[in-house]
C-alpha cells in the first residue's frame, strides 16, 4: 500500500499533509481525553509495525503487506489504531526507509480512511456489543473485505493523481494480491480474539485492551 517517492508532485504532498492533519485533528478530543488510549496507541502502533515488517511483497505499482488491521482494531479500539497506524509508519520510516517520511501523510491516509469506513459499517457496532472475544469469522471477513477494499480503491486515488502514468491492469493485480490477505486475516484476529478472552478477568494485559476498557467512537 506504500505509494513510492516520487510519484507525487510537491503540491500534492502538501495537500495530503493538511488532510492528515485535518482527519486526526477530528479524531483527536476522545483520544486525548483518556491517557489509556495513548498507551493502546502506542501498542497498536508496534503491533502494526512487526506485521508490516514481517512479510510484505511488491506487487504491481505498489506494495502487497500483511497489516494486521482487524486484529489491532478488535483488540485496541478504534482511536488507539487510528493513531497507531500514523504513528508505526512514522517509526517504519524513521527506523527502515527515511525517503517513505516524505510520504508519510499519504501513506496514512491510505491507512486511516478505509479503517474510518470500517468502524462506521460495522466496527463500531461490533466494538459496542461487547461480545469482541467471541467474535464471528464471518464478521471480521466483512471488516476486512471492507478495510482492504478501501486500502486498494486509496492506492487507486494516490496512482491517478501521481506525477507518471500507471496502467490499469497493474493496479488490478495490485488489487487481487490481496484476496489471500482477506481471506487469512480474520483467522489471525480469531485466534488472537480467542486467546485474550481465556485470560483472567484481572489480568494487567487486558486493561489496553477493548475486552476490558470500552472501545471510543
Amino acid at each position: 500500500m506504500h505509494i513510492e517517492p516520487g510519484m507525487l508532485s510537491a503540491a500534492k504532498i502538501v495537500g495530503a499533509n493538511a488532510a492528515a492533519l485535518g482527519f486526526l485533528a477530528t479524531h483527536a478530543p476522545a483520544f486525548l481525553r483518556r491517557p489509556i488510549e495513548w498507551i493502546k496507541a502506542l501498542l497498536a502502533a508496534v503491533f502494526f509495525s512487526i506485521f508490516m515488517e514481517v512479510w510484505h511483497q511488491p506487487v504491481g505499482p505498489s506494495e502487497l503487506h500483511f497489516i494486521g488491521a482487524s486484529a489491532i482494531y478488535f483488540i485496541f479500539g478504534f482511536p488507539a489504531t487510528l493513531f497507531g497506524f500514523g504513528i508505526g509508519l512514522a517509526l517504519q520510516s524513521l527506523l527502515f526507509e527515511p525517503q517513505d517520511l516524505v510520504h508519510l501523510a499519504v501513506n496514512s491516509l491510505s491507512l486511516m480512511v478505509p479503517l474510518v469506513c470500517a468502524h462506521a459499517m460495522g466496527g463500531k457496532r461490533l466494538l459496542e456489543s461487547g461480545g469482541v472475544a467471541s467474535i464471528r469469522w464471518s464478521s471480521v471477513l466483512r471488516f476486512d473485505a471492507v478495510y482492504y477494499s478501501g486500502v486498494v480503491a486509496m492506492v487507486g486515488f494516490w496512482l491517478m493523481l501521481g506525477e507518471r502514468a500507471t496502467v490499469f491492469t497493474d493496479w488490478a493485480i495490485f488489487a487481487a494480491a490481496y484476496l489471500p490477505v482477506v481471506l487469512c486475516e480474520p483467522a489471525i484476529s480469531c485466534g488472537l480474539l480467542r486467546a485474550l478472552g481465556r485470560l483472567d478477568a484481572d489480568n494487567p494485559l487486558l486493561r489496553v485492551t477493548t475486552l476490558r476498557s470500552p472501545a471510543l467512537a
